[in-house]
């Protein structure tokens, strides 16, 4: 498209102008990154697909509200909206169970495995994901948050802290705690996440 060399801010001030084309080049530029976090969040297409349309719905009467305050970190605003949106699905589909501490932490995301190139490797690191996706789920809600804002749609501390509102030593602590509670579940279903 013609604008895509503009910035963020620029598209948002040209679509707050009266320019539709600027929210569209917007979209599509973000689209993959978007779609791929609510994707990871709520594993279903047609869901996430819903979710998608519903963020940038919002992101677009936002816009015309003069909502959105440039700070230089658009898609994070953006993802921000898909995460209350996936949240608020979360909350009207389950409940979750809170597991209690223990003095351990084991960071299942950093397992060399994980890196392996081989197909057959490939093919248990893909079993290996889906198995910590699935365990990811059976975390109280905030700490599933973190997780997925940190190991998934890759943000900082700082990112997470920002877009959840909290300080920086919570979204820590949420994260420590989220990785007390995978191993508790690990060890108490003894799953095992590596081979030989």
């Amino acid at each position: 498209m013609c604008n895509s060399h503009l910035s963020d801010y620029e598209l948002v001030k040209l679509f707050e102008g009266g320019d539709v084309s600027a929210i569209q080049t917007l979209i599509e530029r973000h689209k993959d990154r978007i779609f791929t976090y609510i994707m990871l969040l709520v594993k279903e297409e047609h869901l996430a697909e819903d979710i998608f349309q519903d963020t940038f719905v919002k992101v677009i009467h936002s816009l015309k509200k003069g909502k959105y305050q440039d700070n230089g970190k658009f898609p994070s605003w953006v993802a921000r909206i898909a995460h209350n949106l996936a949240i608020d699905h979360f909350r009207k589909e389950n409940s979750y169970q809170t597991l209690s501490n223990d003095q351990t932490e084991h960071d299942l995301f950093n397992n060399r495995k994980f890196s392996d190139s081989t197909i057959e490797d490939s093919l248990i690191q893909d079993q290996i994901t889906n198995d910590v996706r699935k365990l990811i789920d059976l975390l109280p809600p905030e700490q599933k948050e973190v997780v997925m804002l940190r190991h998934y749609a890759g943000l900082s501390f700082k990112e997470i802290a920002d877009q959840t509102e909290v300080s920086i030593n919570t979204a820590l602590g949420r994260m420590r705690y989220a990785l007390i509670n995978l191993r508790k579940i690990i060890e108490e279903k003894q799953i095992q996440l590596t081979h030989s």
